[in-house]
């Protein structure tokens, strides 16, 4: 038996006749899988696709359509291949079709075409209500609009200026019938101290404040408010405080200006009648120029000048004493005659101030010390003495009043 075997191992044949059937056998096993892959079905899968805009198809020369979604959400669902290349090339059109619409409200599909029919589509949502309007066209003017609680305190706004101040606005018949308010609104952050100039954005609002679905040309206008000072002239007080040194006299304060602008809100403007500078007087020993602040009230946001210069003149003053100045008597009636009880020698002290030049070359002749009896009768009597004297220089009595006798004259 081992013999048969190695003989039919070794007979060239043999080995042609056993290599033929493996490679039959071997083909057939090939053909059998091939066939198999074959009639295997594609996996399949879905994929959802949010945000796809919606086209809409009508008359946009003379309608206007309201209520079509601006996008939707699709559903795709098919063979892989199919879907990978819809979703990423999207060739595809989401549309609405309104070029057979009639003017009122209807119920229209959404639809989609370019699309793989392998692929099957769902649409959120399928239909959608459309309000199918004629469009119309009018003309509206425009109100400027900003936040005046951005002005700086004391500042207000003058007339707002719109360039243009009239847009076209156009849309359907019944929503343009609604139009309560065209605005420029300004977008401003404060606070606002300078004329302001924008481009602002139309709003156009119902009653309610609700923006409405228009077309505005043109879509910005340029804005300009004027914006200024709240403001008010006013005189500045001069106001003394402190008491003067021992001697010295002030014979002037003067101010570099005597006026100054004042901003604040109109109603505190309104009863400010001025503002001041405090001078100390305490420190004055003779001319100085100093420069003080300009003091304000509350509620002023700003003055201008803040600060002036004064001018102050004053001298340093001396006392001397004229002794024993007589006491004349004027009105006296011709059938009197007086005589002084107190003083009783009949004469006076005066103390005059002044500066060293001015007081020197002043005595008793230039002084007239008297009282006036005019219309007393006979009797005792309480007088106030006068003094008439030079206008450079002050003085004091030793006393203001005396007491005066008058009698009868003899026969």
């Amino acid at each position: 038996m081992d013999k048969f075997i190695n003989r039919l191992i070794e007979n060239p044949w043999f080995i042609r006749v056993i290599a033929l059937i493996l490679a039959l056998l071997l083909f057939e096993n090939v053909n059998q899988e091939n066939q198999s892959v074959i009639n295997v079905p594609q996996d399949q899968d879905a994929e959802i696709i949010k945000n796809v805009p919606v086209t809409s198809y009508y008359d946009t020369e003379n309608l206007v359509v309201s209520g079509v979604p601006e996008t939707v959400t699709i559903t795709l669902s098919g063979p892989k291949s199919n879907l990978q290349q819809a979703v990423t090339q999207r060739g595809f059109e989401v549309y609405v079709d309104l070029t057979e619409a009639e003017i009122g409200t209807q119920e229209v599909p959404i639809q989609i075409r370019d699309i793989s029919e392998r692929l099957t589509v769902k649409i959120e949502p399928e239909t959608v209500e459309v309000s199918v309007q004629e469009k119309v066209t009018k003309e509206f003017s425009v109100e400027a609009e900003f936040n005046s609680g951005v002005l700086a305190d004391g500042y207000i706004s003058d007339a707002a200026e719109i360039n243009p101040k009239k847009v076209k606005i156009t849309g359907a018949k019944d929503v343009l019938e609604k139009i309560s308010y065209v605005k420029a609104t300004l977008d401003v952050k404060g606070p606002i101290q300078d004329t302001l100039k924008q481009e602002a954005e139309i709003l156009v609002l119902d009653q309610e404040l609700n923006k409405l679905d228009v077309v505005v040309e043109p879509r910005t206008v340029e804005v300009t408010i004027p914006i200024k000072a709240s403001s008010k002239t006013v005189p500045i007080r001069i106001v003394e405080n402190g008491t003067l040194p021992e001697g010295v006299n002030i014979d002037s304060i003067t101010l570099e200006k005597d006026e100054a602008t004042i901003i604040a809100e109109k109603d505190i403007l309104d009863k400010t009648e001025s503002v001041r500078v405090e001078v100390d007087v305490s420190e004055i020993t003779g001319d100085t120029e100093i420069t003080l602040p300009v003091i304000i009230s509350d509620g002023i946001v700003a003055v201008d000048p803040e600060l002036v210069k004064v001018t102050i003149k004053a001298k340093k003053s001396e006392s001397k004493t004229l002794s024993n100045l007589p006491i004349s008597i004027q009105g006296l009636s011709d059938q009197y005659k007086a005589a002084f009880r107190d003083p009783s020698n009949g004469s006076l002290n005066v103390t005059i101030t002044g500066t060293n030049e001015e007081i020197s070359s002043i005595d008793a002749s230039n002084f007239q010390v008297y009282v006036d009896v005019s219309g007393l009768d006979a009797g005792d009597h309480d007088v106030k003495f006068f003094v008439d004297g030079p206008d450079n220089v002050t003085w004091k009595l030793a006393k203001d009043t005396g007491r005066i006798s008058i009698t009868q004259k003899e026969a």
